[in-house]
């Protein structure tokens, strides 16, 4: 692999890293500004029972689909 492929791969993987830190940051900021905005802690609470709901169905998901 000559220097040209490999630093054209780390620019590649630089820009998906920014990408995604983009997406979730945005996420973020858009639940903080509509998800129970006057109150933080039921905020929270919320967030985390979202993220485990969607993470045991999809695992469910995957065993089905395998």
């Amino acid at each position: 692999m000559n220097w040209k492929t490999h630093l054209r791969e780390v620019f590649h993987t630089l820009l998906i890293a920014f990408a995604i830190v983009s997406f979730w940051r945005g996420t973020w900021g858009l639940m903080d500004l509509y998800l129970f905005p006057e109150n933080h802690l039921v905020s929270f609470w919320i967030s985390i029972l979202i993220g485990v709901v969607i993470l045991y169905s999809t695992q469910n998901l995957f065993k089905r689909l395998i």
